[in-house]
């Protein structure tokens, strides 16, 4: 075997699995998000790249919890919002839910419709055409057929890293601004403090509640041994997202 037949096949094996943590990790860099990262860079500069770091910290606590919460009990956060609290406290959380997600969805349309009209495309046409699209991919797609689809869209976020380095930032200001925050004199701001809660809620959002796992059968880690995970666990008897 050749050597770089063999860097092939580990390339492969490398992004099977990871490919599911791929997927999820880039599920949320939105129109949302790239208008609060472009917002944010264009009138802070450096002073908000300190955020990272606690950021970091929290998403790594929060996916431990929810995998914990996930694993151990078997029902999804709803489920565990009304064991915990009751069902009016958990009607008014998902009723939230439901705003929130909504005001996504449209984020989403509209970064569609502006970028599409970039290339001189009407967004009265796009946007009903790209529903369409979204829809049939969640209605009638396959499982596989889908993950593969959002694993080549994902590989679209290469672009944020060249961009990082054609815009040539000065590297050394940066890694000071990421280790030591700010004057106080910025956190007095009101613009400062809503941009931090913004980076904050973008990043979250992007990261934080996403929970992505895959079954493999037999022990092949390779497309071919990939299952749907709900229809695996509904066949043992532990149907996701049902209390049991």
């Amino acid at each position: 075997m050749t050597f770089l037949k063999r860097w092939k096949i580990r390339l492969l094996i490398f992004f099977a699995v990871v490919g599911p943590g791929f997927i999820t990790a880039n599920v949320d860099n939105d129109a949302g998000g790239i208008w609060t990262y472009s917002a944010a860079g264009a009138q802070f500069g450096h002073m908000l790249l300190w955020t990272m770091i606690p950021i970091t910290v929290a998403l790594i606590v929060v996916q431990e919890i929810a995998a914990r919460m996930g694993a151990v009990t078997g029902k999804g956060l709803s489920d565990l919002i009304r064991e915990e609290f009751g069902f009016r406290i958990t009607f008014f959380m998902m009723i939230g839910l439901i705003i929130v997600n909504f005001g996504n969805v449209v984020t989403e349309f509209a970064g569609i419709a502006g970028s599409l009209e970039l290339f001189g495309l009407n967004k009265y046409y796009t946007v009903p055409v790209c529903a369409v699209i979204v829809w049939l991919i969640v209605v009638k797609g396959q499982y596989k057929t889908v993950e593969k689809v959002f694993l080549a869209a994902s590989f679209f976020y290469v672009t944020y890293i060249l961009a990082g380095f054609l815009a040539k930032p000065a590297w050394l200001e940066a890694l000071e601004a990421t280790i030591v925050p700010p004057h106080k004199e910025m956190f007095l701001r009101q613009d400062y403090l809503y941009m931090v809660i913004g980076v904050v809620g973008t990043t979250g959002h992007s990261s934080g509640p996403h929970l992505h796992f895959e079954v493999h059968l037999d022990g092949d880690r390779s497309a071919r041994g990939a299952v749907n995970p709900e229809i695996f666990m509904a066949s043992k008897g532990a149907p996701l997202g049902v209390a049991v």
